[in-house]
């Protein structure tokens, strides 16, 4: 993943880019009916159950929009949540509340979401050694928040993007002319270039995990649609010479048997491209 510094900008790039695309020139309505100065408060009110995610990206986005509202926090990221609770109180000018409301639920109810599937994979896996990883299977625009809700979950981040890792797939192997030729352009490649960052090959049969250990520099195998028997015959040919992920359609049926083939990661874009958003709403309080 990429460093702190960078994940901040990311987020502040999401807000200034969503609230420049909701607000406008102006928030018309609030503008034309709530006096300028007029002052309000508003809870965060959960009408659904799971994980609650984006507490502190809130926090970000009603900063942006107004320096000056203040959110008293019930509930933090992380914990799970029920019909009825209320996560945060927001006070300040009304105005400002409602520029930033559409912005905060989206989010949360997005996070929220990702959070709450990504908890369950991780509950199924109680017990063994495999760790969930995520995707680039994102919405395009705000990856960092979904990733961000991963982490929230319980889950680890794979890489952010085509930069910050190599990542070499059948395709890549295919048009570099195989897998050793792929792999030795790729470290002279990082050597010109000066980069560190780590390589992982995908593996599309038991010969190709062969191939790929016969190169040094590989630092994660990915076992792609492989069975349980062949992926834990990879496992134990690869051994302690590498890590090793599991990818390929693995759902909540079948996660727990593929984590107790061996292997140390178990990536799923299902926990970004397939859940339904938690229901949330901001309710002003009188």
């Amino acid at each position: 993943m990429i460093s702190q510094e960078k994940f901040n900008k990311e987020l502040e790039l999401i807000i200034a880019n969503a609230i420049r695309e909701d607000i406008g020139d102006g928030d018309h309505t609030s503008l034309s009916c709530i006096p300028a100065e007029a002052k309000g408060k508003a809870k965060l009110l959960v009408k659904d159950e799971g994980i609650i995610a984006g507490v502190e990206f809130a926090k970000m986005v009603f900063a942006y929009v107004d320096k000056d509202l203040k959110v008293e926090t019930l509930i933090n990221d992380g914990e799970h949540v029920k019909y009825g609770d209320i996560v945060f109180y927001v006070s300040g000018k009304s105005q400002s509340i409602l520029q930033a409301e559409r912005l905060v639920l989206n989010a949360m109810q997005r996070m929220s979401a990702i959070a709450t599937k990504t908890r369950s994979f991780m509950d199924l896996l109680e017990g063994t050694k495999t760790k969930v990883l995520d995707t680039r299977k994102t919405t395009p625009g705000i990856r960092a928040l979904e990733k961000w809700a991963v982490k929230i979950g319980g889950g680890e981040n794979h890489r952010f993007a085509l930069y910050d890792m190599v990542m070499i797939k059948d395709n890549h192997i295919d048009f570099a002319g195989g897998i050793t030729q792929a792999i030795t352009k790729t470290k002279k490649y990082l050597a010109e270039k000066g980069l560190d960052i780590k390589i992982i090959v995908e593996a599309r049969n038991i010969e190709e995990i062969k191939e790929i250990l016969s190169n040094e520099g590989v630092y994660r195998i990915l076992i792609d649609n492989f069975n349980y028997e062949d992926t834990r015959e990879a496992v134990a040919l690869i051994g302690e010479q590498c890590l090793t992920e599991s990818s390929g359609g693995i759902n909540e049926k079948t996660i727990r048997e593929y984590a107790e083939c061996g292997v140390n990661y178990i990536s799923s874009g299902a926990l970004t491209h397939s859940v339904y958003n938690m229901d949330l709403s901001l309710k002003a309080v009188e």
